[in-house]
């Protein structure tokens, strides 16, 4: 049978997603991905002078293009992506750990500024990094949450003429006599 269809007279029926709590953890992920987006953006374009090149701003912003299209298909209950997104969340820490006193170092006189101040962009990729940390728990948690299983059962969650629920056993043979 083919993935994601059901037997006539019966629907697939998603518990997992019906649940307050995958609800509440899918609305959360996804902003968390798009407060990522956010600042990534922020940093990225109040910085571009400073960038060590195009294809770091390029870069950067296609990381935050990423986050908001696994954001939209997350609220559409793509839990495949979670991992992912987990992952690339692990490699933008480390990148924001590693720029952020950069940002707090070129913020001398005499040096020109880019289009936002050094410190505050420096603050921005600080704060970056918790942010992504807690996109890693809150993403696991709702890859954890099993979104993806379905189950089958009658339209309109009533059993369909002629099938019960109740399993019966068949009856038993009388005694002395050969099964």
């Amino acid at each position: 049978m083919e993935v994601s269809t059901a037997r006539p007279g019966y629907e697939l029926w998603r518990p997992n997603r019906e649940k307050p709590e995958s609800k509440t953890m899918k609305a959360i992920v996804s902003f968390v991905l798009l407060v990522s987006a956010g600042l990534i953006m922020v940093i990225t374009l109040g910085g571009w002078p400073r960038l060590e090149g195009t294809g770091v701003g390029l870069m950067s912003l296609l990381w935050a293009a990423l986050y908001i299209v696994f954001a939209i298909l997350v609220a559409r209950w793509n839990r495949g992506l979670l991992p992912v997104a987990s992952a690339l969340a692990i490699i933008l820490a480390i990148f924001a750990a590693i720029a952020a006193p950069h940002w707090f170092a070129r913020s001398k006189e005499g040096l020109s500024p880019p289009p936002l101040p050094d410190d505050l962009l420096g603050l921005l990729t600080l704060i970056l990094i918790p942010v992504q940390f807690l996109l890693i728990a809150v993403a696991m948690i709702g890859f954890n949450q099993n979104w993806h299983v379905e189950e089958e059962r009658p339209i309109g969650g009533q059993p369909l003429p002629g099938e019960d629920d109740e399993y019966e056993p068949p009856p038993a043979a009388p005694a002395g006599e050969p099964a």
